[in-house]
C-alpha cells in the first residue's frame, strides 16, 4: 500500500473504482483482445493511471462472448501483475450484446467525483447519463 504523503506534498492516493464496457462486432479471439485492450487503455490515459496504480481489474463479458477471455488483452498489454477475473454477465432479455465489462481497482488521487468511467462503441447506451 502506498505511503501517506509528508506535509506540504499533495494527499495520498485513495481506492478508487472505474468502470467501463465496450461491445464487439463479433465474437472472436482477435476482436476480444482488440477491444478489451483499447479499453483498458481508453481507461487509463482518461484516468492517468499507469500498471502500478492497478490493485485489480474485474471483467464480464455477455453469454455471447466465448472465444476468449478478456483478462487475456490486460496480459497483452503489460498488466502482468494485476490481479484479474473474467465471469459471465447476467443474462437479462434486452440487454447489450457482446458486450465487455471491467470493474479496475485502483490508487488514485483525485476524487472520486472525478472517475472517468469509459462506455465505448455500443456499450455507450448503457450509461448516457456520462456523455462520450
Amino acid at each position: 500500500m502506498r505511503e501517506a504523503s509528508s506535509p506540504g506534498q499533495r494527499s495520498a492516493p485513495s481506492v478508487r473504482a472505474i468502470r467501463g464496457a465496450t461491445t464487439l462486432a463479433k465474437d472472436t479471439k482477435e476482436e476480444v483482445l482488440l477491444r478489451t485492450a483499447e479499453l483498458l487503455r481508453v481507461m487509463m490515459e482518461r484516468n492517468r493511471l499507469d500498471a502500478d496504480d492497478l490493485i485489480s481489474v474485474f471483467f464480464t463479458a455477455t453469454e455471447d462472448v466465448s472465444s476468449e477471455f478478456p483478462a487475456a488483452a490486460a496480459r497483452e498489454i503489460g498488466l502482468s501483475q494485476v490481479p484479474l477475473l473474467c465471469a459471465r454477465e447476467i443474462p437479462v432479455e434486452g440487454s447489450v450484446r457482446l458486450c465487455v465489462r471491467v470493474l479496475a481497482h485502483c490508487y488514485a488521487s483525485a476524487d472520486a467525483r472525478q472517475a472517468r468511467h469509459v462506455y465505448l462503441r455500443g456499450a455507450r447506451r448503457l450509461r448516457t447519463d456520462l456523455g462520450s
